[in-house]
């Protein structure tokens, strides 16, 4: 450690521990920052997210429009937000040569559609500032020492001091791996998966991977509700509606052990009653042809002959010929059909858990901790989540950023 200089320790380098580290440097060239990760990558979420593309944030038109697709950290994430949003984050990556599109629903990328773009933007910058960065270096565990600065004890290699400490460490699966958290004397919420898809093994319904379309999906018995593009799998159902139903449903389906009652709607400008009303003009001006054929609901063909055969109609009955009763079933399977959910997959690589650190403990405008001072948090390591589609990823610029001004503002007012 060079003389007379103070030092931040940053666990974690993925989003939100490497904007930080990057930020604090550039802010406060008189820090030393170094950057730990456990891991033998940097930036691996960034890396996969978007299908390779990174869904760096989301064009919300405020900051309350934003704060609503959290379903953990709400008005946490309004008061981070007032200190950087999203305009901010496009102009702090515009500023270093990356340009951000957004996408007709309101996810943005680089216009590289590339996630390397993001990852070789972040590098240059830790070069640019001197960062010391570590690989394969975990934490396990930390203190203050009898000056007051944190010591570290690491994995392997001798301990390492820290006048400022940031945890961004993620999220972790199973509370155990939040004791050497919880020593601190902060308090943990119970971590539960979010983002996931639904298994529906041995379901026909697999037959029809890779058909796609917009759709409202409910789970019978609770509240949870979601109507967005539905994609079908070889294991079941994924896509945006399922995959946001999963992130407001953690807790719930978590409880229910991931097995549930899948009620979709294929059709979700419908409902039962308004389906039934206008089912006769149907009939009547579709009456000589033959139902195989002739969808009126613009459902992808394969889907459409796929409820077709659930009912037992078959291939040569025309519209006016269908009994009743495989009208009423038709009908039923259109905006009610269920699906026996039993288990999970973990969407792709972005895996997100909801819990961790108690956010009553964090102060939003600095992510510094209530309990014990310089010690800051950043990114999924708190009990914030959002739903897919770029929020995630704005938490984490913002949680590192505020942290790194935080910080860097500390530095200026000791100094002074």
């Amino acid at each position: 450690m060079s003389s007379g200089k103070k030092r931040l320790v940053i666990a974690g380098g993925g989003a939100a521990g490497f904007f930080c580290a990057v930020n604090a440097a550039r802010l406060c060239p008189q820090l030393e920052v170094v950057l730990l990760e456990k891991t033998g990558k940097l930036l691996s979420k960034v890396k996969v997210s978007g299908g390779g593309r990174c869904n760096v944030t989301h064009n919300a038109p405020d900051i309350t429009y934003m704060a609503k697709r959290y379903p953990r950290g709400q008005n946490f994430v309004k008061k981070s937000f007032s200190r950087f949003f999203v305009p901010d984050t496009i102009s702090w990556f515009g500023e270093r040569g990356v340009a951000l599109k957004a996408e007709d629903d309101g996810r943005m990328f680089p216009v590289t559609d590339n996630s390397q773009t993001i990852i070789d933007c972040l590098l240059r910058e830790a070069d640019k500032y001197h960062l010391n960065i570590r690989t394969n270096t975990e934490v396990t565990s930390f203190k203050k020492g009898s000056d007051g600065r944190w010591e570290l004890q690491l994995q392997q290699g001798p301990a390492l001091t820290a006048d400022y400490l940031c945890i961004a460490a993620g999220g972790y699966a199973q509370a155990v791996k939040f004791a050497w958290l919880e020593q601190t004397g902060h308090s943990i919420v119970p971590p539960a998966p979010s983002l996931f898809t639904f298994n529906m093994p041995g379901n026909p319904v697999t037959g029809l991977m890779g058909v796609a379309t917009n759709a409202q999906v409910k789970v019978a018995g609770t509240k949870l509700q979601e109507q967005g593009p539905l994609l079908i799998t070889h294991w079941g159902m994924s896509g945006p509606a399922v995959l946001r139903l999963s992130a407001w449903g953690a807790r719930e389906l978590q409880q229910l052990q991931y097995t549930f009652t899948a009620i979709v709607n294929w059709i979700p400008s419908y409902n039962e009653n308004t389906l039934r009303e206008h089912w006769q003009d149907l009939r009547f001006e579709l009456g000589k042809q033959k139902i195989y054929n002739k969808n009126p609901f613009g459902l992808p063909q394969r889907l459409w002959q796929f409820l077709l055969q659930q009912v037992g109609i078959s291939e040569e009955m025309r519209w006016a010929d269908v009994p009743a009763k495989d009208q009423n079933r038709l009908m039923k399977l259109l905006v009610s059909m269920e699906f026996p959910v039993k288990g999970k997959t973990t969407f792709k690589e972005e895996f997100v858990t909801c819990g961790g650190i108690t956010l009553s403990e964090i102060d939003p405008a600095t992510m510094e901790s209530r309990l014990v001072p310089n010690l800051f948090f950043a990114g999924e390591v708190m009990d914030v989540d959002g739903i897919t589609g770029g929020f995630n990823f704005q938490h984490a610029w913002t949680s590192g950023f505020v942290a790194a001004s935080a910080i860097a503002q500390r530095m200026t007012t000791s100094a002074s």
